[in-house]
């Protein structure tokens, strides 16, 4: 066996993005295996057979021949003709169906039609991703209007989710974007999208404060405090 196969046997048996580095880990931890059981056999006073040369080849399996590994899996498909290819994105590698065979591909789901984003929900969506974790408040303060439908769209899309509460008096929500978003835009990272560097650096227009509403009760109990008591 050699380590390109290997590595395509895990990648189409794993229902989760795999990166190169667990990849990795995952050949060694299967030489560990053999190895151990070598070591037992003789600990029993059996006579074990040698590990096989190609399996002891894999003992210091690494990321980068990983990386190899999968470029040769990559020209293979691509020199073949294959309907596939391996992708990377923010959660590791994954078998993808190239763009041209996607037609096909949507007819096994009739039920599920593209849709595409409006336009007031892209910009809300590329403010999010440029800026995340990100508020409610600070993103309307970029739009200028309020954007509460927008982002219940996005979370049903599951391109957006909440990642937390801010810092902030009345600790607002954080939206960031989600493993759906990398894989819907074919990117790795945020780093991927265009002139990233450069717009996460622009200066946004501050939101308003997100303070806790105060209630009319509690409004006039603050007003009738006596000065002296606070002393």
């Amino acid at each position: 066996m050699e380590l390109p196969a290997i590595v395509e046997a895990l990648l189409t048996g794993s229902d989760e993005p795999l990166s190169a580095e667990e990849l990795a880990r995952l050949v060694r931890a299967r030489v560990a295996e053999a190895e151990d059981a070598r070591a037992r056999k003789i600990e029993d006073g059996e006579a074990p057979a040698e590990l096989p040369e190609w399996l002891a080849a894999l003992t210091a399996t690494s990321t980068e021949q990983v990386i190899v590994a999968i470029a040769q899996l990559n020209h293979s498909y691509e020199t073949t003709g294959r309907a596939f290819a391996l992708l990377e994105r923010s959660k590791g590698w994954k078998l993808f169906t190239r763009p041209e065979y996607g037609e096909f591909v949507r007819l096994l789901f009739p039920g599920r039609k593209p849709e595409r984003l409006s336009g007031p929900a892209m910009e809300t969506l590329a403010i999010i991703a440029y800026r995340q974790p990100i508020t409610k408040g600070a993103i309307e303060a970029v739009r200028g209007v309020a954007c509460d439908g927008m982002l219940q769209k996005l979370l049903d899309r599951e391109l957006v989710r909440i990642g937390g509460r801010a810092e902030l008096p009345g600790r607002p929500l954080l939206y960031e974007t989600t493993e759906l978003f990398y894989e819907h835009f074919g990117i790795r990272s945020i780093d991927d999208l265009p002139n990233s560097q450069e717009l996460r650096r622009v200066k946004l227009p501050e939101a308003p404060s997100e303070v806790p509403a105060v209630s009319a009760e509690e409004q006039l109990a603050l007003s009738a405090t006596d000065p002296k008591d606070a002393e």
